[in-house]
């Protein structure tokens, strides 16, 4: 289980995570390349929900570069380092342990986790099927759900007519949260290229769930509702989930289990060149549902060895029901994994460590995930690791079965697609408050969407393995505090992301930075992209950007304060996607609120 307190420290080397290796360990004694944002930074953040917080971490996307407010479920699907073409997931994203990731089609629904009830995030970027499989093949991100007694609410209220609100109430043994989000949005449109049809994108999430705890266990039962209007009066989404999910931890034995089910529903059309009109081409009804259980059994040998071992097994059925005019198409199916792992952190000296693992998933046939890491820690505050590892992603069923169209653009399924297949290697080295990472990963039989035809009306892509996509650069982060109430940090990638033909792998730009800095109740956040392509071809360029944020609160009496919240202070054009019209990013915004927590 990924469980254990962030420190409020000096330097990166005190900070405790567990993400990377499935069991208690300090950033300072793995080798993979790891943030965690603490409560206190996702608090001093303007960001509403919570992928725009994690954009605080260079490197961190989604599918486009619209967030959860206006985005389309099928585009919030995560990605890290620069590994993925398409709006699947190649990140594994956990609730305290429990899978986020749509079973359907590898997305996540952000608003599902109810911001006040976070403790921290933590985010691993690089390979990770060799302990958390076909999801992983990217990364892992992991929220923490708070566990202590007390009472937590933020609301606030702003432009585009924007409404927030999350709740937190718990005791030792039963805690209740709740998000909610309204808002009226804006024209997703760039100006030059708007017409009559085009109007607000809006949408709105209610989020409840119930945990109690206990003896080590705990059972949760959430509900999720979301509406969106997609940008014009035709296109519309909704969505409801109902989940069931319990755990144990006690001893050296970790549980997880969760059932879903859930019922999703779209419409697409196709917009005619003035943008004076639409019509609707395709009424989706996509019912799934999934199961998962996980065992992890963990165990030290000796003052050396740390072995852990597990089982996993994964299920997802659903299917495409759509409506195209007078002709009804269904097509879907279901998808087993199931899993072994093992893992050994051995102490070769006190200061040189290695990490191996390996694990074997069976998906239509067997794939194997080997990681071997090595860490040296040369001093107290220097340490320099390696890694080497394979990772893979199994299609999803929204892969292989269900076609979309957004604008002009109309991709269709693929049946016949096979996993894709990752090679890494890494090489890291931390200097007190600066951690530095080189890497290199290379993907055969990538999945990404392919340009079929072009005309002036119409787009056709189909999702294919369109054969080998390497993704190589260097990764950042330096974090520092001082003058007690002072904190900053940065985050800078680097990533070199090419198809084997020479073409950039579409959606990843070459250089992405991040700069955050806070005085007592205040902060600021800067976040700069360079241009990116949208499509396989290199030919729909999307221009980079630089935003701006500003979040501050002022506290009263008896726990409340007053905050106030600043996005995109200047305004700044952020190209989102190019269907070929080219649709926008969160315009400036601003909210106020009121805070309280006991």
């Amino acid at each position: 289980m990924i469980a254990a307190a962030l420190l409020l420290a000096q330097t990166l080397t005190d900070t405790i995570t567990v993400t990377a290796t499935r069991t208690e360990t300090r950033v300072a004694d793995t080798p993979a390349s790891v943030v965690v944002l603490s409560k206190e930074t996702l608090q001093q953040t303007a960001a509403p929900t919570l992928d725009d917080a994690l954009r605080q971490v260079a490197g961190f996307t989604l599918f486009r570069r619209a967030g959860s407010r206006v985005a389309n479920p099928t585009a919030q699907g995560v990605t890290l380092r620069g590994v993925g073409a398409s709006g699947a997931s190649r990140a594994l994203v956990l609730d305290d342990g429990v899978p986020l990731n749509d079973p359907f089609g590898g997305w996540v629904y952000w608003g599902r986790v109810p911001r006040v009830a976070v403790e921290r995030a933590e985010v691993l970027r690089g390979g990770a099927s060799d302990l958390y499989g076909s999801s992983a093949m990217g990364g892992v991100i992991q929220f923490v759900r708070r566990k202590s007694p007390g009472i937590a609410f933020e609301g606030a209220y702003g432009s585009q007519q924007t409404g927030t609100a999350s709740l937190f109430a718990g005791g030792t043994n039963v805690s209740v949260a709740a998000d909610f989000l309204s808002t009226s949005g804006y024209v997703l449109v760039r100006p030059s290229q708007r017409g009559p049809v085009d109007v607000a994108a809006n949408a709105r999430h209610t989020a409840v769930d119930a945990t109690l705890r206990g003896l080590g266990a705990f059972v949760r039962a959430s509900y999720y509702d979301e509406a969106r209007d997609n940008g014009t009066p035709l296109q519309v989404n909704d969505t409801k989930i109902r989940q069931l999910a319990a755990g144990y931890d006690r001893g050296p034995l970790s549980l997880r289990g969760y059932a879903s089910n859930q019922d999703y529903y779209q419409t697409f059309s196709a917009v005619a060149d003035d943008r004076a009109s639409e019509r609707l081409t395709v009424e989706q009804r996509v019912p799934s549902r999934g199961l998962g259980a996980t065992a992890q059994w963990t165990q030290t040998f000796g003052a050396r060895h740390v072995v852990l071992a597990g089982t996993e097994y994964r299920f997802a059925e659903g299917r495409s029901d759509e409506q195209r005019g007078a002709v009804f198409v269904s097509a879907g199916g279901t998808q087993n994994i199931t899993s072994v792992f093992v893992e050994d952190l051995f102490a070769v000296t006190p200061a040189l460590s290695i990490t191996a693992g390996v694990r074997a998933d069976w998906w239509r046939d067997a794939h194997v995930s080997p990681r071997v890491s090595l860490l040296w820690r040369a001093h107290p505050s220097v340490a320099f690791s390696a890694s080497a590892y394979q990772a893979f992603r199994a299609p999803t069923l929204n892969e292989l079965h269900r076609g979309f169209r957004v604008g002009n653009v109309n991709t269709l399924a693929n049946p016949e697609l096979t996993s894709e297949q990752l090679t890494g290697y890494e090489l890291g080295a931390r200097f007190r408050h600066v951690r530095v990472t080189l890497f290199s990963m290379h993907v055969d039989d990538t999945i990404a969407n392919v340009t079929l035809s072009q005309t002036p009306s119409l787009i056709t892509r189909q999702r294919q393995n369109l054969g080998e996509t390497r993704s190589r650069g260097v990764e950042l982060d330096a974090e520092w505090r001082f003058r007690r109430d002072w904190r900053a940090s940065a985050s800078w990638l680097f990533v070199d992301a090419q198809v084997v033909d020479g073409k950039r792998v579409p959606q990843v730009p070459r250089h992405q930075s991040t700069a955050q800095v806070s005085w007592r109740n205040a902060g600021l956040q800067a976040r700069w992209s360079a241009m990116q392509f949208d499509d396989d071809l290199n030919q729909l360029r999307l221009d980079g950007y630089f935003v701006l944020d500003a979040f501050a609160s002022w506290p009263l009496r008896n726990g409340f304060a007053v905050t106030a919240a600043l996005e995109n202070a200047f305004d700044a054009e952020v190209p989102s996607s190019a269907t070929p019209v080219v649709t926008l990013a969160q315009p400036r915004a601003f909210r106020l609120g009121l805070r309280y927590a006991r």
